[in-house]
């Protein structure tokens, strides 16, 4: 039960680690002398001449023996304050620091310090309680309410102190509201990290050991103050609890932060601004956070925003991301995601990165079930239309384009790049496979570039594939082309009459490949039907099967020999056979993305068994082996990209007739690439209504530019030109 009790001036500022928490032989500040930098010129006790001016400036302490300072100790810049408990003040000299348009002079004015330890040069003004800190040098503390820490701080990580109970641990629900997938935060955390935590559930070993290894990561012994990195600014904030907060951070106006680590630093500052409430969370470096947003049980990865009144609960933002005026609960969010306008909403999703969220969607609107345990998964690249709304369970491909809609009922999408429509009018659910080739050149040529661009972190602890072109997706591809097969198989009998019951899904390929393989005329305006892909009795349409069927396969063209063309470049001095050598292999088709890096699916569950048995027994160590597979990548998809190219020849062995006709038909699809790229933005140009807000042409050029301008465009165009002439130095080779 809350109460308030007495507390006489003899005790204020002592006995912060409770006697039974305390070692034989140590005193309350052990921990803290271990957290802190003694000066080189080392602690002193004031001069009685010192006390005496400290006390004309109407300042007070329990005891000033308490009171340690540095040789260089300016009494002036000490006003009107009040210190209890063990206070050791750094270099204090009349100077003034400065931060964009706040000035203030070092010292402390105004404020009550408890039982702290107060770097060099720094300002304390208006701190109306300050208490069990330890704060950098050249720090600005400016009218703040309440900083305060506990002996039992854990500072945003799910361990439990000593002697305190497991349930007060605090745990992350993520992908699910029911805590089936809950995993523990710390510092240090990154979205591999959680997806290996909450996905595999069924691995019980490794779950234990995740547990255990998180515990014996931090230091559970009561003590640890909170600290203040070096040249930090806090100013006009309310309300921070047991917050560890790295140096260069910038805090303005925050409401409330507790139980928190804020990673910043020289070269990656975070920032916290207006009206923000954040409660048991670890914050990347690099990151914003403005203007009354609110965040509990959460993570944010290395560069990072929360704006505009988000909400994030129980979820875990990945690095590169964006989230501004929505809510998001219980959520795994891989790297580069996007998210903005007042009324989009996601709840209980892995999103696997390169995502963004439009005005209005709501993804996971509603339970279809009798409990609140649905989920959805959405491969990289997830767009949801405006005001789309989509319903528990649902697992999407990579780049599914949602248009707007409202879907009635559970989806599962397996084809990769497609755009997915409700037609109401005709109450049939529409996929078209491969849109974003056929129709979206630009955006999906882009992708790559984009999030590349966006990288800004200089702390890159997770790996990310950008290339939309990557051994997950181009399996999907894969799997899609067989599909399109059996589909269009099926629909060309029921078509003469006859039924596709009985028929193996081998005889179905066949016949669907070798329809689909022609010129297109036996499958026009045959309607070819998808299979369990909707949960409702309705018709799944596909619709451009043909085009979509070929536009795949030079996909996996251009994937393959991009890949192996700048094997070559990277390689001058080898031959083709050398490089069929190195990089023949059966193809590997089970790819799994953890948390925006790309990895084998044998390479993960040897890192599963090696976690179970205790061979990794550290997050550093598994970090470490995260390193090495992000290395091994490089090969592997290499050697993917090589037999997929096999795949699509339908051979063993690349033949130097082959290879040549496979380089050529590169520069075609290139061509088509760069082409369409320019058509598909040059849609956006010739748009009437678009055109229609402006008084001329030339207004238009002023504000917009010219799509000859247009940086991107001019960027493929020399891509272009730089891989004819790589093809052409390739094909002097033997």
């Amino acid at each position: 039960m809350d109460q308030v009790s007495l507390v006489f001036p003899d005790d204020m500022g002592k006995n912060f680690i409770p006697k039974e928490y305390l070692p034989k032989g140590k005193n309350e500040y052990y921990i803290r002398d271990l957290q802190t930098s003694k000066p080189k010129s080392g602690w002193r006790h004031l001069r009685s001449d010192e006390v005496e001016r400290l006390v004309k400036n109407d300042n007070t302490s329990d005891s000033w023996e308490n009171i340690l300072v540095t040789d260089e100790f300016d009494t002036n810049q000490i006003k009107n304050s009040r210190f209890f408990g063990l206070v050791r003040i750094g270099r204090v000299r009349n100077v003034f620091l400065q931060h964009h348009d706040l000035k203030v002079p070092t010292g402390i004015t105004n404020s009550l310090v408890i039982s702290c330890d107060i770097g060099d040069d720094v300002a304390i003004h208006e701190v109306h309680y300050l208490s069990y800190y330890i704060i950098g040098e050249r720090t600005i503390l400016f009218n703040v309410q309440e900083m305060n820490t506990t002996n039992h701080a854990k500072f945003g990580n799910g361990i439990v102190k000593e002697g305190e109970p497991e349930n007060i641990r605090t745990w992350l629900d993520l992908m699910n509201e029911t805590g089936a997938r809950r995993i523990l935060p710390f510092d240090g955390i990154i979205t591999a990290d959680a997806y290996l935590w909450a996905k595999y559930r069924d691995d019980k070993d490794m779950q234990k050991k995740l547990i255990a290894i998180t515990q014996e990561t931090f230091d559970n012994r009561r003590g640890y103050y909170g600290i203040v990195g070096d040249q930090c600014v806090i100013k006009n904030s309310l309300i921070l609890k047991d917050v560890k907060i790295g140096s260069k951070c910038y805090i303005k106006g925050a409401n409330k932060l507790k139980n928190l680590t804020i990673n910043s630093s020289v070269e990656e500052p975070t920032q916290i601004g207006e009206g923000v409430e954040l409660v048991n969370g670890i914050i990347g470096y690099g990151c914003h956070i403005f203007y009354g947003c609110k965040a509990v049980k959460f993570i944010l990865g290395n560069n990072s925003s929360l704006k505009y009144g988000a909400r994030l609960i129980n979820s875990f933002l990945g690095d590169n991301s964006t989230i501004s005026c929505c809510e998001v609960l219980n959520n795994l969010i891989f790297p580069a995601h996007e998210q903005h306008h007042n009324n989009s909403f996601l709840i209980a999703s892995v999103v696997m990165g390169q995502s963004n969220m439009a005005a209005g969607a709501t993804i996971g609107s509603n339970h279809n079930s009798r409990a609140n345990d649905n989920e959805i998964q959405a491969g990289r690249g997830f767009w949801p239309g405006l005001c789309t709304s989509v319903k528990h369970s649902c697992r999407f491909a990579s780049f599914v384009l949602l248009s707007k809609a409202d879907y009635p009922a559970e989806l599962d999408i397996p084809f990769p790049f497609s755009l997915i429509n409700n037609n109401a009018s005709k109450d049939q659910l529409e996929i078209m496979p491969a849109y974003w080739w056929l129709y979206n050149m630009y955006a999906l040529a882009r992708n790559t570039w984009k999030f590349q661009s966006r990288d800004k972190r200089v702390s890159k602890v997770q790996h990310i594939e950008f290339d939309a072109y990557a051994p997950d997706s181009m399996e999907e591809v894969i799997a899609a082309l067989k599909m399109l097969e059996i589909f269009t198989a099926k629909a060309a009998l029921r078509a003469k009459g006859d039924s596709p019951e009985g028929k193996s899904e081998k005889t179905l390929a066949d016949m669907g490949k070798k329809l689909l393989s022609g010129d297109g005329k036996a499958i026009n305006g045959m309607e070819v039907l998808g299979e369990h892909m909707e949960n409702k009795k309705r018709k799944t349409v596909i619709v451009k099967p043909y085009h979509a069927y070929h536009a795949y396969k030079n996909m996996l063209h251009y994937y393959a020999m991009k890949n192996l063309l700048a094997y070559m470049k990277d390689h001058p001095k080898t031959s083709l056979i050398n490089m069929c050598e190195e990089l023949q292999g059966k193809r590997k088709s089970e790819w799994v993305n953890l948390g925006g890096q790309i990895m084998l699916q044998g390479d993960l569950d040897k890192l599963r068994a090696d976690i179970g048995t205790g061979k990794l027994n550290s997050w550093k160590e598994i970090h470490k082996r995260y390193d090495s597979l992000w290395t091994k990548y490089s090969k592997d998809k290499l050697k993917h990209a090589y037999a997929t190219l096999l795949f699509l020849l339908e051979s063993d062995t690349l033949t130097p007739g082959a290879w040549q006709q496979s380089l050529n038909k590169l520069i075609e699809i290139q061509n088509f690439v760069c082409e369409q790229v320019y058509v598909s933005r040059k849609k956006d140009y010739e748009n009437p209504f678009r055109r229609a807000t402006f008084r001329s042409e030339e207004e238009m050029i002023a504000a917009l530019g010219t799509i000859e301008d247009n940086s991107f465009i001019v960027q493929v165009r020399k891509e272009t030109e730089d891989m004819k002439k790589a093809v052409k130095e390739v094909l002097k080779k033997r």
